[in-house]
């Protein structure tokens, strides 16, 4: 497993850069002091590190792996087979409960009408089951494909998985119906993906408080298709 902690940021703020996003992401994408403080965890998981800032996630450039997951209805959705229509802005976030990813999912719908007429779409992925995903859409009243990571298996593929706080417990088997059972979260993060399942941007931030703003996004996505555009 790559150790990514000095040199993911910077390939973060290499990232933005590529887009003319640099301006203010930067101090985004920082990890806070007391992140690095080790938090008392729900047991050892093999594979899966404690700390959030220990990820090892998909870099730029790579392809997704095969995404198959039910959405708030509990039916099958294939990512691969959905993305291959148009691009796509796969958002994972830590479920319906965190105020921090409602509110982020709120930011999302408010674009989400500016970022279909550009051409994409937007998926979701919590530790939700289906039925607290339909919760939280009813809740935020969101347009957009939920989908259901239960366990966390997409999750670890995307090397964003970490062992959630002891004190999570609870929550995480709650919300995911007891499937989620080595407590584990997902760091919040954004892909931007091609047709083809390749990443062309990403934010991660092992903070769970900091998500990349709204009006970020949009223009990062706004950049990378006129981009796509011009090479076309």
């Amino acid at each position: 497993m790559r150790n990514l902690k000095p040199g993911f940021f910077q390939t973060m703020t290499i990232a933005l850069a590529a887009v003319g996003l640099t301006t203010g992401a930067a101090a985004q994408t920082a990890v806070s002091p007391n992140q690095n403080k080790m938090m008392e965890v729900s047991a050892t998981v093999p594979g899966v590190p404690a700390n959030p800032a220990d990820i090892s996630p998909l870099l730029i450039g790579e392809t997704i792996p095969s995404v198959i997951l039910p959405d708030a209805t509990g039916k099958s959705f294939n990512l691969n087979e959905s993305m291959a229509s148009k691009p796509t802005i796969v958002v994972f976030y830590r479920g319906g409960w965190c105020p921090f990813c409602s509110k982020q999912l709120s930011g999302m719908q408010a674009i989400e009408g500016d970022l279909g007429k550009m051409g994409y779409q937007i998926i979701a992925i919590s530790t939700d089951s289906p039925e607290n995903l339909s919760k939280t859409m009813g809740k935020e009243h969101l347009s957009y494909t939920l989908l259901s990571d239960s366990e966390l298996s997409v999750s670890k593929q995307f090397g964003i998985a970490y062992v959630g706080p002891k004190n999570y417990g609870k929550t995480l088997i709650e919300g995911s119906n007891g499937k989620n059972v080595d407590k584990l979260l997902p760091v919040p993060s954004v892909f931007i993906l091609d047709s083809k399942g390749v990443i062309k941007f990403e934010y991660i931030n092992p903070d769970f408080k900091q998500r990349i703003s709204p009006e970020l996004l949009k223009a990062a996505a706004g950049a990378l298709m006129a981009e796509t555009k011009t090479k076309g």
